[in-house]
C-alpha cells in the first residue's frame, strides 16, 4: 500500500511532512521542570488482595517488588518506546493504595525532571510495569486480574503547560 506524499505537517509529531516516523527535534526548547502523574489499577479475588496485604505471597513483598520495579520501568522508557527521548530522571516515585472495598490495588506513580521533553511516558510506563509485576507475582493464584485505566492524571512544565485529567 502506497501513502500519497504531503507537505501538510501532521499534527502528531513524531511524524515529518511526509508521513515518516522521526524522534521530535527538542533542541530549541527550553529546560524546565517536568513532573507527570498516571495511575491505573489492577483487580483480583479477595483472596488474592488478602494475599498481597498480609505479605505471605510466595514470591515475597508484591507491593515492594511492584515498586522497584515501576521505578527501573520509569529509568527503562526509551528503550521500549521506540520514539521517546532517554530522559535524566531526577525522581520517581510509585505509590500504592488497596482498595479492598473493589479488590483492587490502585497505583500512582509520579517522573520528574529538568529537561526539554516531558515525563508522561516515564509516568505511564512506572505505572504499567509495577502493574504488571503485580499480575506476575500473584498469577499462580489467580490468572484472572485485570490491569486497566493506565492514563496521564496530571503534566506540569513545558511549552503545553498544565493538563490535569478531568
Amino acid at each position: 500500500m502506497t501513502h500519497p506524499t504531503t507537505t501538510t505537517p501532521s499534527p502528531l509529531t513524531h511524524f515529518d511532512a511526509e508521513g515518516q516516523a522521526h524522534m521530535v527535534d527538542v533542541a530549541a526548547k527550553a529546560s524546565t521542570h517536568r513532573v507527570a502523574v498516571a495511575e491505573g489499577r489492577i483487580t483480583m479475588e479477595p483472596a488474592t488482595l488478602a494475599l498481597i496485604q498480609s505479605g505471605s505471597a510466595k514470591k515475597g513483598d508484591v507491593l515492594g517488588i511492584a515498586r522497584i520495579a515501576g521505578i527501573q520501568g520509569a529509568k527503562k522508557t526509551s528503550d521500549l518506546i521506540p520514539l521517546c527521548h532517554p530522559i535524566a530522571l531526577t525522581r520517581v516515585a510509585v505509590e500504592f493504595e488497596v482498595e479492598a472495598a473493589t479488590n483492587s490495588v490502585l497505583c500512582r506513580s509520579t517522573a520528574e525532571c529538568t529537561g526539554q521533553t516531558g515525563v508522561e511516558m516515564e509516568a505511564l510506563t512506572a505505572c504499567s510495569v509495577a502493574l504488571l509485576t503485580i499480575y506476575d507475582m500473584c498469577k499462580a493464584v489467580d490468572r484472572g486480574m485485570i490491569i486497566g485505566g493506565v492514563r496521564l492524571m496530571e503534566k506540569r512544565g513545558g511549552k503545553s503547560g498544565h493538563f490535569v485529567a478531568g
